[in-house]
This record gives C-alpha cells, sequence and structure tokens, in this order.
C-alpha cells in the first residue's frame, strides 16, 4: 500500500472516532437532563428555584463573612480611635498650662529695708490702723523683705496692694494721706478691671471686644469657684478649647470666644437667673454671633447640644474644672463663712463698714459717728458678738471691735 493509502484509512479511522465521541457526549448530555429532572422532582423545585436557592446559600455565607469582617474592622477602628482621642485629650490638655497669676487670700508687696517698713507702721502703728480700717485687709510685717497683706476678699487685697505700692513710692506716709490714696484706688477699679480684662483676654488670643465685657471679663480675676480662680480656670479651658478645635478642624475661633466668655455670667450682678441665662442675656445684649451664644447656652449641658464647637467648650470646661487639685471646697467654704460674719455685723443699725480679720476670729466694726454715740458702743460690741454666736459659723472666739471716729475739719478764708 501507498502512502496515500495510509493517509485515507487514517481518516476514516479518526472520523469513525469523533462519530463515536459525539455519541457518547450526546450520551452524556442526555444522562446530565434526566439527573436534573429527577433531583428537581426529588427536591419539588425546578431547575430555576435551585439554582435560586444555590445563590441564596451562598450570599448567606458571603454576608455572614462580610459582618464578620465588618464587626472585626469596628472593633479595631475603635480601639484605634479611642487611642487617639486620649492622645488629643492629652495634648490638648498639655497646652492649658497657663502662667496667669492670681492669689488666694494672700498678696505680697516687696520693700527696699526696714526703715520702709517703720514708715508703714508709723508712729505707735497709727499708719497700719489706718491702712487696714480703709482697706479692711490686715497687714502682715516680718523679718522677710516683703509686706503681706491678707484678706478673703480679692478685691480689697487688690485695692490695699496697689495702694501701698503707691504709698510706698512716696515719702509722705501719714494716715491722711493713707486715706487719700485708698479713697483714689477706690475710686480707679473700673480701669483696674478694664486692665485685667485685657490681660486675660490677650492671654486667649482675643482682641477688639467692647469695654463693658472686658471690663466683666476683668472680674474673673477676683471671682473664684469651687476655689479654683475663674481666670486662671478660663484661661485654661481657652487653650484647651482651642487645642481640641484645631485638631478636628471645628470652628476655632468660636470656640475661643465661647471658652472666654463661658461664665460671664458669674461676674454679672444685675440679671436674674442663672450664671448661664445671665450670660446668655448679656452676650445677645452685646450682639455676639449666635453660634458662640449656643456655646455660653449649652456649656451645662441645660439645652441639647447644636453644634460642635459647643461639644468642645463643655468638654474643655470639665477638663478644667474636674482635673486633680483645680477645685476645691474648703476655699469657697472660708469665704462664705468670712462673708456671713460681715454681714451679719453689717445688719445693726448705725453700722457702716465691716471687715472679718483672722479668718473670721478679729471682726471690726466702724459706725456712723451720727448715729451711735460713745455710750452705745459697748452696747453694739455685745450685741453683735451675741449674734454672732448664734448664726455664724467659726471655730474659737471672735473679738468684735466697734470704732467710733469723730473728724472736724474747717478751711481758713483765702488772702
Amino acid at each position: 500500500m501507498t502512502d496515500k493509502d495510509d493517509l485515507k484509512l487514517l481518516i476514516v479511522d479518526l472520523k469513525k472516532q469523533r462519530e463515536a465521541l459525539e455519541a457518547k457526549e450526546s450520551k452524556l448530555k442526555s444522562l446530565e437532563e434526566e439527573l436534573k429532572e429527577i433531583l428537581a422532582k426529588a427536591s419539588k423545585v425546578s431547575v430555576e428555584e435551585a439554582k435560586k436557592l444555590l445563590l441564596d446559600q451562598v450570599q448567606i455565607d458571603l454576608t455572614a463573612d462580610i459582618a464578620k469582617k465588618i464587626r472585626a474592622a469596628e472593633e479595631k477602628i475603635k480601639l484605634e480611635a479611642n487611642e487617639k482621642a486620649k492622645a488629643i485629650l492629652v495634648d490638648a490638655m498639655r497646652h492649658g498650662a497657663t502662667s496667669y497669676v492670681a492669689e488666694f487670700t494672700v498678696s505680697s508687696v516687696p520693700v527696699a529695708n526696714e526703715e520702709v517698713k517703720g514708715r508703714i507702721i508709723g508712729r505707735e502703728g497709727r499708719n497700719i490702723r489706718t491702712f487696714e480700717r480703709e482697706t479692711g485687709v490686715e497687714i502682715e510685717i516680718d523679718e522677710t523683705n516683703e509686706i503681706r497683706l491678707s484678706s478673703f476678699d480679692s478685691v480689697r487685697r487688690e485695692i490695699a496692694r496697689r495702694a501701698l505700692e503707691e504709698l510706698l513710692k512716696d515719702t509722705r506716709i501719714q494716715p491722711s494721706r493713707i486715706e487719700e490714696v485708698v479713697a483714689r484706688i477706690k475710686t480707679q477699679m473700673d480701669d483696674v478691671l478694664l486692665e485685667e480684662g485685657k490681660k486675660i483676654a490677650e492671654m486667649c488670643g482675643v482682641y477688639n471686644l467692647p469695654l463693658d465685657i472686658l471690663k466683666l471679663i476683668g472680674r474673673y480675676k477676683f471671682r473664684t469657684s469651687y476655689g479654683q480662680n475663674l481666670g486662671v480656670h478660663t484661661i485654661e479651658e481657652t487653650k484647651i478649647g482651642v487645642a481640641l478645635a484645631n485638631e478636628i478642624d471645628a470652628n476655632v475661633e468660636t470656640v475661643r470666644l465661647g471658652c472666654l466668655l463661658h461664665d460671664i455670667g458669674k461676674v454679672v450682678t444685675d440679671e436674674e437667673g442663672t450664671h448661664v441665662d445671665a450670660g446668655v442675656a448679656v452676650l445677645k445684649r452685646h450682639g455676639f454671633p449666635k453660634e458662640v451664644v449656643s456655646c455660653v447656652a449649652e456649656h451645662h449641658e441645660d439645652r441639647q447640644f447644636t453644634s460642635i464647637e459647643s461639644v468642645i467648650v463643655w468638654t474643655a470646661d470639665a477638663i478644667s474644672g474636674s482635673r486633680p487639685g483645680a477645685r476645691y471646697e474648703p476655699h469657697e467654704g472660708y469665704v462664705q463663712r468670712m462673708g456671713k460674719i460681715e454681714e451679719i455685723a453689717k445688719n445693726f443699725s448705725g453700722v457702716e463698714t465691716v471687715f472679718a480679720f483672722q479668718a473670721g476670729r478679729d471682726v471690726r466694726v466702724v459706725v456712723k459717728p451720727d448715729e451711735v454715740d460713745d455710750d452705745k458702743l459697748t452696747i453694739l460690741a455685745h450685741d453683735i458678738a451675741k449674734r454672732l454666736e448664734k448664726e455664724a459659723e467659726y471655730v474659737g472666739q471672735i473679738k468684735v471691735t466697734v470704732i467710733r471716729e469723730v473728724r472736724a475739719t474747717d478751711t481758713t478764708v483765702a488772702r
């Protein structure tokens, strides 16, 4: 046989093999259809329904797997978010450090030498007695190179400090001069409040506020809440709030003003209601933005938060007020007790002024000489002491000193 004949035989054989394979493929497809029909009948569902059931089962498996992954991702995010939040708060608290100084009950005035101390004391102590009577502040002089002024009332102590500093620059220290200087400083307290208000506002990064608002802010230095000085608290809170606002891209200026003004109602005396209501009324009267007013209105959660800035002001206030050592009750209670002692003595007829010294153990009462004569002094001192025994909270004994001073003045005729 030739090669051509062999090729023909090979082609015929391949055709037969192909026909056999096609026959087997057709038989397999037929068997597959029969099996599908048998399975469909056994499960009582159609082929399409079977496909749908299979896809549904796959979807359920996928959903469960996705849910597991989502839960794992959420846990990871929460953990990272908590750590990030802690880092932000710690960093913000670090920014709250302030160098603003506020004395609580004692102010110190440096002196050059012993001779200056002698001039302050005066002959037989007349100068120091006059100074304490006019200011209501106790002077302590010892071997150190400073004079300490002690009083629970910060405003009195500030007046006394400024008056003493002015007197130290002048060699004419005598009772009439002391009275003159103290009286002038008292009339200048508006300027003092304005000066302190500017200082606090500038430390918070706020400028160009209305003068009336600056004077109110100046009162922060002379106001405490649970022993925490309001000026120190405000500066600290503002720095914390600004740091938080920068971290989360909130409105920094709204937070800055909200923190600076959040407790302004505590130094307002002509508004009714809580300090929050008083603060809101003052800010509205001066035309502050409603976002800032909302921060003040919501900083004690009296109202629902309306912005992230309000939440930041509340958070910063809580951090500053609740940190260890920020506030303490004893000082607040001490101020209230001293104020009550003075108020009891002031209620007597003919009393002009009352000053409590030595933690309330020494009370000095200055009377109006035209209403209380010398015969009534002893009786008045006795009555005040008895009233204090019944109504005042004190430890030990209270010494009551009633002072009646009569002066006569005249003026020569001009030539």
